[in-house]
């Protein structure tokens, strides 16, 4: 019985030296080309039993080729890679029926696991309703977190799964879920969006649900709630954790029955809407507290999507400065840049109102100032000058003052100087130990975690750790793991 054959194309004749070498390994065959036309000959000629393309071949977009292999030979999966690591190169290759998307540069044992699941799985059928054209991308970032997004984001678009975003103020948890629903199956239905944080509490249900004519005082008209408004399409509930117990009790119903009946009302509106939640709270802890009910957090949180504050993803800060400023530039402002000692400085500076902040700096950079090239002494003005920020992470004055060169030891010690003060003797709190351990784990886990992309089996290796320890652990401190990434 022969190995199973892949088809690689890719004009780069280093990543296909790489690449084959490392499938050859694996006891697969390798067929391998600089073009489209020899991949689409092999391809009719009935070889391969997986393909590997780069997008950007000299002869023509590998993604056009993927929707061609797919008609002419529907059960050989199509492994799409590239170094034009957008949002839409990840939605665009699903929805054409690409198996697998992979953005370079890209773990070689990553892509060996794909290609070794895409032979035993069937091909993903594609979706034939094309995507809506787009003058610009509605997220930016190239950064390992941003692509781990995207590719999350293009498994979701065809599903009607409901989904939680999570992440700092300011990150950009609206763009997210307007990309859900401006890419997805219910891109022709409205996207209704409503801030449970900005509504009196007496009023919620009646903007979520309705009411009737003289359901209360002051209703002198019947009006549709953001349920019946979201008809066919997408509801954004924004700030779920501020959403009253009473409220979410009522939607808890809403979701499980598939209906509703408008306050004063009698008769139930069936309610075809996708449900995209998103809260800068901790969930879980509101849970703890009562404030939060468990039942209405997993009926929600199906798939959750964490967003990465700014300061994690700093080099995403000069493609997002480049479009802000093209952005105001089209609004008529002038033409601007940056040098790079003030886009260095940009990258270094904390961000605790996250892409937003940064979006307001880069805007007032453009309308204020006469240079064309801004230099870093205004950069560092405006950033002394700046506002604080609403629900800005605490940094308190010990992490103010923590030096850059502070060893882990120091950071710890430090940490726990502010649990000692006060105590009788200088002894600690009750049950410090085990506190100030879990403190420590939980982020180091996450991290490794994240770096894995949610791979549980490479994660304990770079710990030390048995998997099953791992695993233990995850539930223990009560960890999120990315669903749908392996």
């Amino acid at each position: 019985m022969t190995n199973p054959t892949v088809l690689l194309a890719d004009d780069d004749r280093g990543i296909r030296t790489v690449v084959s070498h490392a499938l050859s390994r694996a006891g697969l065959e390798v067929r391998s080309t600089g073009n489209a036309a020899t991949l689409w000959r092999w391809v009719s000629d009935g070889d391969g039993d997986l393909v590997i393309t780069d997008v950007l071949l000299p002869d023509e977009n590998g993604l056009d080729l993927v929707p061609r292999i797919r008609k002419l030979r529907p059960d050989l999966k199509v492994v799409v890679m590239s170094a034009h690591n957008t949002l839409m190169t990840a939605v665009k290759a699903t929805e054409r029926g690409a198996f697998e998307y992979l953005p370079k540069p890209f773990d070689i044992n990553e892509l060996i696991n794909v290609v070794q699941r895409g032979l035993n799985e069937k091909a993903r059928v594609p979706n034939d309703a094309p995507a809506p054209e787009t003058d610009g991308l509605p997220l930016i970032g190239r950064s390992p977190a941003m692509q781990e997004i995207y590719r999350v984001l293009a498994r979701l678009m065809a599903t009607d799964l409901s989904v939680i975003i999570t992440g700092e103020s300011g990150t950009g948890k609206e763009l997210v879920a307007r990309a859900l629903h401006d890419y997805g199956k219910r891109r022709n239905g409205p996207f209704i969006a409503i801030n449970m944080a900005a509504i009196p509490k007496e009023l919620i249900e009646s903007e979520l649900f309705g009411h009737e004519k003289g359901a209360f005082t002051g209703a002198s008209a019947r009006y549709a709630g953001r349920f019946e408004q979201a008809e066919g399409g997408t509801l954004f509930l924004d700030e779920i954790g501020d959403m009253p117990l009473d409220a979410q009790t009522r939607l808890l119903r809403v979701l499980q029955q598939g209906e509703f009946v408008p306050v004063g009302g009698h008769t139930p509106i069936r309610a075809d809407v996708r449900i995209i939640a998103a809260t800068h709270r901790d969930l879980r802890q509101l849970i703890r507290q009562g404030l939060f009910r468990e039942d209405l957090f997993y009926r929600l949180n199906v798939v959750p999507i964490r967003i990465p504050a700014l300061r994690e993803k700093t080099e995403d800060i000069p493609d997002l400065v480049r479009h802000f400023f093209a952005q105001a530039e089209k609004e008529g402002l002038p033409r601007k840049s940056l040098d790079q000692a003030a886009m260095d400085r940009l990258k270094s500076y904390r961000w605790p109102g996250n892409v937003r902040e940064l979006e307001n700096l880069v805007r007032r950079l453009a309308a204020l100032y006469s240079e064309e090239v801004i230099g870093v002494d205004i950069v560092e003005a405006e950033l002394a000058d700046a506002p604080p920020v609403a629900n800005a992470p605490p940094a308190g004055p010990a992490a103010a003052a923590a030096p850059l060169d502070e060893t882990l030891s120091q950071a710890v010690e430090r940490h726990l100087r502010r649990h000692f003060d006060g105590h009788p003797d200088s002894l600690p709190p009750p049950g410090v130990y085990d506190r100030i351990l879990a403190e420590v784990e939980r982020p180091m886990i996450s991290l490794c975690l994240r770096a894995t992309r949610g791979n549980q089996l490479k994660a304990a290796a770079l710990l030390g750790l048995n998997r099953n320890t791992l695993r233990k652990k995850i539930r223990e401190l009560d960890i999120e793991v990315l669903r749908g990434v392996k």
